[in-house]
């Protein structure tokens, strides 16, 4: 750990200093052009905020990962594998496609199936591009899968990819919480792919997101100034191909997004037993409704901070394949727990689980 620090530490400090300082220089500037184009959320919907605030955080972020990104294709850090510029163009092509069409929606307001479409247009640019799960590591023998068949292996990509991309947007509910937790999924990537598996050149890739991610949120930590808006998308989608290409296991990942997994399974089954559309945002979901409960944004949002560095701690520090599924199971009952204590609660204070058309901002 040690050598590498001292052999690419200016290329780290570098990537991440062009992420995080662009991110601190545009957040402002996003502001500003929010309400000069009208791209604002107004008060109501889920977050709680009572000025029109707009909703181009996300540029911010995406424009400082992909400079930072294309700095780091400059720095004394050499590639080791040589798919990898094909898997980088994919994850920046795919990227700004899915914030493109997370922008318009902001503007125009799409229609539930346009976005699933989108994300499903942007899902295949990556697996077009060698961004997909190749196999699984069995954690009670340390085998690794056989490879599949190559549909099994799309299928499993796309929904993966689908998967993280809703868990952010539904998870940006509430000041900081998307950024923040994003922020240390993007951390736990970087040191992971950096320093357990010595792929320098691909830890890059989080870095910069973490510098991203991280550089946005002063301006989007309680009261915020900016919303993430369709970047919310573009950060989950981000998030989903370099756990793939930072070859972060799936109990890793698992462990870090964990909560916001559960609690994004957890409302679809719920809604769908009430004949809803399992996609279709409410007030159910475990941040909001600790709102409900008359918890602070900002100890909500700093228990999902902690409750994600300890767990993705865990995955980085517990080398045992064993281990970490005991850690995810763990993490399951105590979610599991809180989600019934917190159901619980609400139908004894009498609060409602109100469906908002606002759902996603």
């Amino acid at each position: 750990m040690t050598d590498i620090v001292s052999k690419h530490g200016p290329s780290f400090l570098i990537v991440f200093g062009v992420a995080f300082g662009l991110s601190m220089l545009l957040s402002p500037l996003m502001i500003r052009l929010g309400h000069r184009l009208n791209i604002l959320a107004k008060p109501g919907g889920r977050r709680l905020h009572q000025h029109p605030t707009s909703k181009l955080g996300g540029l911010a972020i995406a424009l400082s990962f992909i400079m930072a990104v294309i700095v780091a294709q400059f720095t004394d850090v050499e590639t080791t594998d040589s798919n990898e510029i094909i898997r980088l163009t994919g994850l920046l092509v795919g990227g700004i496609f899915i914030y493109i069409m997370g922008f318009l929606d902001d503007k125009y307001d799409f229609s539930p199936i346009i976005n699933y479409l989108a994300q499903l247009t942007a899902a295949a640019i990556a697996v077009a591009f060698l961004i997909f799960i190749e196999s699984f590591n069995n954690p009670f023998s340390g085998n690794t899968t056989s490879d599949w068949p190559y549909w099994i292996t799309v299928t499993l990509s796309l929904f993966w990819l689908g998967l993280m991309m809703n868990t952010v947007n539904f998870l940006d509910g509430l000041d900081g919480l998307a950024a923040g937790v994003g922020a240390i999924a993007s951390l736990v990537i970087f040191l992971h792919a950096t320093f357990e598996l010595n792929q320098i050149s691909v830890g890059l890739l989080p870095l910069a997101l973490f510098g991203a991610t991280l550089g946005f949120l002063p301006y989007n930590f309680h009261p915020a100034k900016i919303f993430m808006g369709g970047g919310a998308t573009f950060l989950g989608f981000t998030l989903g191909c370099l756990a793939i290409i930072g070859g972060a296991k799936m109990a890793t990942i698992l462990l870090v997004m964990g909560l916001p997994l559960m609690d994004l399974a957890w409302q679809a089954i719920r809604r769908m037993s009430e004949g809803r559309n399992p996609m279709m945002g409410d007030r159910g979901h475990l941040h909001l409704r600790l709102v409900d409960l008359g918890y602070s944004q900002r100890t909500i949002v700093l228990g999902y901070y902690v409750f994600s560095a300890l767990f993705g701690g865990i995955a980085l520090l517990t080398t045992s394949r064993l281990y970490k599924l005991l850690g995810l199971v763990v993490m399951v009952i105590i979610v599991l727990g809180t989600f019934v204590i917190v159901s619980w609660r609400g139908r004894s204070n009498g609060i409602p689980v109100v469906p908002r058309s606002d759902t996603s901002k």
